[in-house]
């Protein structure tokens, strides 16, 4: 690796960080977002939808980065936004901020230009019917993750040096943090209901970074040994979040499962999720227009399955 190639990954780190700890995004060229299939809806009428979560529900990058405060890095055409259209949901509110972690659901958020989000729960109401959200990642250190991760693998590309970092005295450390979030997510979801008892909700699962074997590195910042553990950590992250979902009757969309083959290592016309430079407009490792109107549609279809 030369020199200039190991700079411009450490500058893709620093802004991959600044998305992950809720800095605001770079503003992006506009460019034409995907549209949501609202035709053939015939379930119950959603009259007040609010959207929680962190960077993966509010679309740090995408164009047009939308609302206050500007930090929370929400985007127009974000899942949550694409939902509402589809379902011609004119009271909808978008609270999700990127950097939240599950405490943020009732503790306001400090963010990285000086202001704050609100708690995210004042969004909701009594009246709520619908609420969707993406939340978890950054309870287990999604971006000091990535940030350990892609420095490790600078040393040792072919290896499992984040694996090896993660495991330590025989305790794998991120199954550890995983196990914890589980209660945090079950308060989560029992608080939203406890809000608005009559509400639909849709607990978003994340869409799959990494393949399940090989590497793209640096495109991803994972090491070859390295892929198909951090990939085995998302997605048993996943079924975490399905089971509290199940546990507290909430929806669960297993967008993980759904985006196989689309993952950040593929072709640009192809992946609902981009790399460290990425090709299109979004931030690192997160997903892009494409992913978030696939996630629309999965969020579509759950509800449809829910009216059943």
């Amino acid at each position: 690796m030369t020199i200039s190639t190991a700079r411009r990954i450490v500058v893709s780190i620093a802004a991959a960080a600044a998305v992950l700890a809720g800095a605001p995004a770079a503003s992006a060229a506009p460019a034409d977002a995907a549209q949501t299939d609202n035709s053939g809806w015939h379930g119950p009428r959603h009259r007040h939808m609010v959207a929680l979560g962190d960077s993966f529900t509010s679309g740090p990058g995408i164009p047009d980065q939308v609302g206050t405060p500007a930090a929370c890095s929400r985007s127009n055409h974000n899942y949550p936004t694409l939902v509402a259209a589809a379902l011609r949901i004119s009271d909808f509110t978008d609270n999700s901020c990127g950097g939240a972690t599950t405490v943020h659901m009732t503790t306001a958020q400090r963010l990285g230009d000086g202001t704050s989000n609100e708690p995210q729960f004042s969004a909701l109401r009594r009246q709520t019917d619908l609420v969707v959200l993406t939340i978890g990642g950054n309870d287990i250190g999604f971006g000091e993750i990535v940030g350990t991760c892609l420095q490790l693998a600078m040393a040792d590309p072919v290896g499992n040096p984040c694996q090896q970092h993660y495991t330590q005295n025989g305790q794998e450390i991120l199954r550890e943090r995983i196990k914890a979030v589980a209660p945090k997510l079950r308060a989560v979801l029992t608080g939203i209901a406890e809000r608005s008892p009559h509400a639909t909700i849709v607990l978003v699962g994340t869409l799959r970074l990494l393949p399940q074997t090989g590497s793209c590195f640096p495109i991803m910042p994972f090491a070859a040994g390295d892929t198909p553990y951090f990939d085995g950590i998302q997605a048993e992250l996943g079924a975490t979040m399905a089971l509290q979902a199940h546990a507290a009757g909430a929806r669960y969309v297993d967008a993980y499962a759904q985006s196989t083959g689309r993952d950040g290592c593929q072709p640009a016309d192809v992946k609902w999720t981009e790399g460290l430079r990425p090709t299109s407009p979004a931030a690192p490792i997160h997903p892009n227009a494409a992913g978030m109107a696939a996630v629309a549609d999965m969020v579509l279809a759950e509800l449809h399955r829910a009216r059943g």
